[in-house]
């Protein structure tokens, strides 16, 4: 290969660039450059050695030193180093390390094998339903989740008691192949073992070699007071069983809370219709109103009119952050009958002949203004 171009124009850097910068600019130009994402574009491909090539010099200190001392002297860029992510091949992040980042573990000098690596189970989610008491208080709900846990026969690892895995034959235990194409080579997990690295050849009888059943998991949710529908109560650790080591996922249960007869949730709120009669409405009157523990007594003001709301602070759901209580409030409702006994008429015919003023008239008066 001819000698390399300045490598200081070839990422679009400065001379006095940090390292975070040059890495930067290589990430872009490899990720917009790479065969992958070129397929038979023969200028892209020279122009990704190029890339590769200028990295190789400004990410090692001694190199750049020399190169920028005047030993513009590199002449040729060894595609075996870049292939296999070598150690040293870049002084701050090898270039297989980069495009491992850039592309995945299939990438070219993603030599590490994924298969292996310790897994972290899945988070799982289920439904409780809870009545809206339980969730004004708090209330411990059980319930029952299939799971995926390690295989008890095996302990695990798929293969039949007495016998373990063996190491890949096809892939040698990397997990991964590599096809050639050109200078570079492409690398995917081995089809015949998955990834693992590893082969089962006398699989367990319980689980047929995936080293996990299908199980029953019983546990009890705590709910804490005040939860709303569709609340999320996280479980640590009750999720599914990790793999090769990992660690557990998580279970959310889902609250799916009853409606009440009552009340009705607005945020951190509770509503309530209290119904009153014309009389109560006009003069004013005390009534009974019920709360989450119990009742109370409040005052209807004279002149109240239909939908006017009071409110008694504290009274209404805890805070599930434990910052205190919501409010409820009362909206009245002006009770008006269907039917009238006699004497009602009568006494209603009298009230309308006392009462004075027409309130209709105010909607005419404010067009007219």
């Amino acid at each position: 290969m001819p000698a390399v171009q300045d490598p200081y124009k070839v990422l679009g850097v400065d001379k006095k660039a940090s390292e975070d910068e040059i890495k930067k600019a290589y990430r872009k130009l490899a990720r917009k450059y790479h065969p992958d994402r070129n397929q038979g574009d023969q200028s892209a491909e020279e122009r990704f050695k190029e890339i590769q090539q200028a990295y190789s010099i400004l990410s090692d200190p001694e190199k750049r030193k020399q190169y920028d001392s005047g030993g513009g002297i590199f002449g040729g860029f060894d595609p075996g180093s870049f292939r296999t992510g070598a150690p040293g091949f870049g002084g701050f992040g090898g270039i297989g390390d980069i495009l491992s980042d850039l592309f995945g573990s299939g990438a070219p000098g993603a030599g590490r094998r994924a298969g292996n690596r310790p897994e972290r189970g899945r988070d799982l989610e289920t439904e409780v339903h809870i009545s809206f008491d339980q969730a004004m208080e708090g209330a411990q709900v059980p319930v029952t989740v299939p799971v995926s846990a390690p295989c008890p026969t095996c302990g695990g690892t798929g293969a039949k008691p007495g016998t373990s895995p063996t190491v890949c034959s096809r892939c040698q235990g990397r997990g991964v192949v590599s096809e050639g194409q050109g200078l570079f080579s492409i690398s995917h997990p081995c089809p015949q073992c998955g990834g693992t690295g590893t082969e089962i050849k006398d699989p367990c009888p319980t689980c047929s070699g995936s080293g996990q059943t299908r199980q029953i998991k019983r546990y009890k949710v705590n709910i804490p007071a005040g939860v709303r529908d569709g609340s999320r109560v996280r479980l640590a650790g009750k999720g599914e069983a990790g793999r090769r080591g990992g660690p557990p996922g998580d279970l959310y249960a889902i609250t799916r809370v009853g409606e009440s007869p009552i009340f009705r949730r607005r945020g951190d709120h509770l509503e309530v219709d209290v119904p009153i009669t014309i009389v109560e409405a006009i003069r004013g009157a005390t009534v009974e109103v019920p709360t989450l523990s119990g009742t109370k007594r409040i005052r209807v003001p004279a002149g109240t009119q239909h939908g006017t709301v009071q409110r008694l602070r504290g009274e209404g759901p805890p805070r599930v952050n434990g910052k205190g209580r919501g409010d409820i409030h009362y909206r009245f409702v002006i009770d008006v009958p269907r039917s009238l006994t006699g004497r009602q008429k009568q006494v209603v015919d009298e009230l309308a002949q006392v009462m004075d003023g027409n309130p209709r008239e105010r909607l005419f008066t404010a067009r007219g203004s």
